[in-house]
């Protein structure tokens, strides 16, 4: 069966979410105020997001392995990244991901529908 548009854009952040840390560090920036150490006077981690530095101390990864993990999550649309001075900060794309869950909600009911 041949991959069809729709069902080839929900494959990029399956792919992201299959990778169990990645999954992790999505659902730490759900709420960064209890996951990281955050200091709201010099960023603000629900509008900026929250420093590569703290997610790489968090998971106890290699930088190059934390920023290679964001970068997916980025381009799959999961995480947008924003520069604060030499600093990286990542936050959830809360839209995108509503967007990503009603597609693949309606992508499996039209799967099983196919299947009755």
């Amino acid at each position: 069966m041949p991959v069809t548009g729709d069902i080839a854009a929900l494959l990029e952040p399956l792919k992201a979410l299959a990778n169990p840390v990645r999954f992790e560090v999505l659902q730490w920036l759900r709420e960064p105020e209890e996951h990281f150490p955050v200091d709201a006077a010099v960023v603000d981690p629900r509008e900026v997001g929250v420093c590569v530095s703290h997610i790489q101390a968090k998971a106890g990864l290699a930088q190059s392995t934390v920023s290679a993990y964001m970068a997916v999550l980025e381009r799959a649309g999961l995480v947008r990244a924003t520069r604060v001075g030499k600093w990286t900060h990542y936050r959830r794309d809360e839209e995108r991901i509503a967007s990503f869950i009603e597609s693949f909600g309606q992508e499996l009911g039209s799967l099983s529908a196919g299947l009755a």
